[in-house]
């Protein structure tokens, strides 16, 4: 069920008096709630997803107010509370010539400028300065850094990597 959707974040708290929901978006760019019509809220991962229409959504402070159909009271938007919020990896927009979606890179062999494999992107974590390629070799496990200094360039199954001499050795 996890490979059709994709986690936008979590209901933080209700906002007012009429059904409004507050979001902590875990994207860089909150204002891509505004494109989604439709979001799927779940109590976990494994939780089943329920489906809501997104009327309205706008961006307070590093938070997105969202207004969903159905939700017309503070007390049916604090039941909501907790709740993470799905998308249906479908109704994702298509991204420019020039992006891609980090969720893409997941399963895609890691290479080296000069053709060394160094192993398979199996997960993604976001941190406040940067997101970081979980790269796993057989038993070992990379954490590398996913900037614009290291990344040469995303071919249709690998990403291939600058690295900078040693990073491996002692990330590893």
């Amino acid at each position: 069920m996890g490979d059709d959707f994709i986690l936008l974040g979590k209901v933080t708290r209700a906002h007012g008096i009429r059904g409004e929901i507050k979001v902590y978006p875990y994207s860089d760019d909150p204002g891509n709630f505004r494109q989604y019509r439709v979001l799927y809220l779940a109590a976990g991962e494994d939780a089943p997803r329920r489906p809501f229409v997104n009327e309205q959504a706008r961006i307070q402070g590093n938070q997105v107010l969202l207004r969903l159909e159905g939700c017309v009271s503070r007390n049916q938007a604090e039941e909501l509370v907790g709740e993470q919020v799905w998308l249906r990896r479908e109704d994702l927009p298509e991204p420019a010539e020039d992006e891609f979606y980090l969720h893409e890179l997941e399963g895609k062999l890691v290479v080296t400028e000069e053709g060394d494999a160094v192993g398979e992107v199996t997960g993604i974590m976001a941190t406040g300065a940067h997101d970081i390629l979980v790269v796993r070799d057989g038993s070992r496990e990379h954490l590398l850094p996913l900037v614009s200094e290291f990344l040469v360039r995303i071919e249709a199954d690998r990403v291939v990597l600058n690295l900078p001499p040693g990073l491996l050795e002692i990330n590893g």
